[in-house]
């Protein structure tokens, strides 16, 4: 039995000793390296926070004491000395959540995981246990260096220094790290703490000297090093930078000294008001092929070789974000008034590869998406055209600037949108559902959502051509797959992708769920539904030819891979009431509710947007409206005869219901 097998909660830590404390700081490295090897996940910066939140969890006592975490992918370690081991099901349907969740745990608070957030919860959960009369109560926000990068959290440092009083303490986890390196002015602050000479050499030096009188010497070294800290933040300035907010600083502490760590932590949670532990830790720590990873040391990872890194389950082909990177390039290269903008995600969102090509054409602004986009539209004003790479679920982050710096002001912005759609275990706040009914509304705006690689890089070339208004190019995760050639390319752009001589359901697939209306229209024509399937391209504004072929089919179905409500198939409804076209609309699309971790497929059945159940409802309706039925000929249609039976069943029961 290990140590591990014996942590049920928190306080079963209060008994190990030291030396316990360290093996077991060891075991759980070594579980999260199995673990989430088979299953994918945040391996490396949960592999920087072992000590940290051991002792964290020591000093506090969660969940009397609020534990906060920003983003909260630095979760695991939390989740395993809160009693949950069983990681076997990890980012998986109805397993353990990739991040904190109130459903499986009374000790995990946020879930949203979107950064630099946490400072505001913690500024307001502070401020109701002062006015409830839970004075006894500590509050404990873990926030990444990386997340300083945000305003929001400057906007919370501001108001949590209007008061002193509260018990709030604040963990800088400082690995010079977000997604990659952490980039700006903040950055290098922390980062000349980290290694400036004289603080270094004053540490290693006064190791040294202690250490000389043995284990005494040794005792006494750590006894005196928070007095040390305080003597050595003169010659960092460090301290200067926080005591000017009125909060008060302690630090820089080694994170993965658990005793330092438990010392430090002691005096903050007693101090009686908001301090500051500015923790150093590294990053995929004991694990030497994240150490050696440098381009974001496993900051994510899906299944791999434990012992070597290596993945297991590398995509079969280019992904979206590979021919996106490589479509910008080679516009970059015969349009020098390109320039790239992205939050904190240069790799992820495939843009390092311009930055590699064009350096100073492409600006990494930290986790900072509001400043991203208004700072484009200057680049705009300047003359330059700006293309801002983000994930689809963070665009949420700067609609504000997106409808009054660039829609407002006219402004040639193209926005990529990575990660479009469901994307799977990663939850509820990774999926980025929200873009098409967001950004629709903003005057001026088009929006392309391409099927394959070869219409993004048409798309893309496109949307830069435009200079006078936002352009927006969304795209899913994942491997782009096969190219889906066009019947015929209409006069507005529009493809069609399939004509039947029975002109029943017109059916509108929006970007990659183009194939999916394929499948749709092949099972509707086996049962003698014409059907007519065209790829819009560009989704916003509606094209007039998606008007028109509408007029002259009975039904049209529209296929979205974001939320129905306000969506695509909305606008479409509206302009055809507005050409005073009433053929009926039926808006397929994802619910208007938070959808948990799965993986893209599970979640797509079960929200009902498979060929099958899109299909059955399709004949249902098909039945409603009396549009003659052929039943093919036995065996014409193996594997999808049940369809007309299932829409019998179906329209019977809402028969009887009436």
């Amino acid at each position: 039995m290990t140590l591990l097998d014996g942590i049920d909660g928190p306080r079963d830590l209060d008994a190990l000793n030291p030396r316990q404390l360290e093996e077991l700081a060891r075991e759980i490295r070594r579980f999260l390296v199995a673990e989430v090897s088979r299953t994918g996940g945040h391996l490396g910066p949960n592999l920087g926070v072992v000590e940290l939140s051991i002792a964290m969890h020591r000093v506090f006592h969660s969940p009397q004491d609020a534990i906060v975490f920003d983003t909260g992918h630095q979760s695991y370690v939390h989740k395993l000395l809160t009693g949950r081991r069983d990681f076997s099901t990890l980012r998986q349907k109805g397993g353990l959540a990739g991040y904190p969740q109130r459903a499986e745990s009374e000790h995990d608070i946020v879930e949203s995981s979107h950064a630099s957030s946490s400072l505001s919860w913690a500024d307001g959960i502070s401020r109701a246990f002062t006015m409830t009369g839970q004075d006894d109560r500590t509050v404990v926000a873990v926030v990444g260096d990386g997340a300083l990068t945000g305003g929001m959290t400057w906007e919370a440092l501001n108001n949590i220094s209007d008061d002193n009083t509260r018990r709030l303490v604040l963990i800088v986890n400082d690995n010079g790290r977000s997604y990659a390196p952490t980039i700006g002015g903040m950055a290098r602050f922390l980062n000349d703490v980290r290694v400036r000479k004289t603080y270094q050499s004053l540490h290693r030096s006064s190791e040294q000297v202690f250490s000389r009188f043995g284990p005494p010497g040794r005792a006494i070294y750590r006894g005196v090093r928070g007095g040390a800290h305080g003597f050595l933040s003169r010659f960092t300035n460090n301290e200067a930078l926080y005591s000017n907010l009125d909060i008060k600083y302690l630090g820089p502490v080694d994170g993965h000294d658990l005793q330092a760590l438990e010392e430090v932590l002691q005096h903050a949670r007693d101090y009686g008001g908001p301090v500051i532990v500015h923790a150093i830790t590294e990053k995929g720590r004991g694990y030497e092929p994240a150490r050696r990873d440098v381009a974001d040391q496993f900051h994510a990872v899906g299944k791999i070789d434990p012992e070597t890194g290596e993945p297991l389950d590398a995509g079969t082909g280019p992904s979206w974000t590979d021919v996106f990177g490589d479509s910008l390039v080679r516009l970059a290269g015969s349009n020098e008034r390109l320039v790239g903008i992205t939050a904190a995600m240069l790799r992820p969102t495939g843009l390092h590869r311009m930055a590699e090509r064009f350096p100073a054409r492409v600006f990494d602004v930290g986790i900072a998406e509001q400043h991203a986009v208004t700072s484009a539209a200057g680049l705009a004003f300047g003359g330059l055209h700006p293309v801002v790479a983000l994930y689809a679920t963070f665009v949420n982050r700067a609609f504000d600037q997106v409808l009054m710096d660039v829609a407002l002001h006219g402004a040639g912005v193209t926005f990529v949108l990575d990660r479009a759609g469901v994307t799977g275990p990663d939850g509820p706040s990774h999926h980025g559902v929200w873009d098409l009914a967001l950004l629709q509304a903003v005057p001026g705006i088009r929006i392309a959502a391409p099927r394959d690689g070869t219409r993004l890089t048409e798309e893309l070339g496109e949307a830069v051509a435009v200079d006078d208004a936002p352009t927006v190019l969304r795209f899913p995760k994942g491997d782009v797959g096969e190219d889906i050639p066009a019947l015929e390319r209409l006069h507005d752009g529009v493809d069609v992708l399939a004509r039947s001589d029975r002109r029943d359901v017109l059916i509108v697939g929006v970007g990659p769920f183009a194939r999916l209306a394929l499948d749709v229209a092949a099972l509707l024509e086996a049962h003698g539904i014409g059907a007519t399937v065209v790829d819009p391209r560009w989704v916003i504004p509606v094209p007039a030819s998606v008007v028109e072929l509408a007029a002259g089919h009975r039904l049209v179905i529209t296929l979205e891979d974001g939320i129905r409500v306000g969506g695509i198939g909305t606008r479409v409804r509206q302009d055809l009431r507005a050409a005073g076209i009433d053929t009926a609309v039926d808006e397929l699309g994802l619910p208007d509710r938070f959808l948990a971790h799965a993986s893209r497929g599970e979640i797509l059945e079960d929200v009902g947007l498979t060929a099958k159940s899109i299909a059955r409802g399709v004949v249902s309706q098909v039945l409603g409206t009396r549009i003659p039925v052929a039943r093919p000929l036995d065996g014409e249609a193996t594997g999808h005869d049940d369809l007309l039976a299932d829409a019998d069943r179906a329209r019977s029961s809402d028969d009887d219901s009436r």
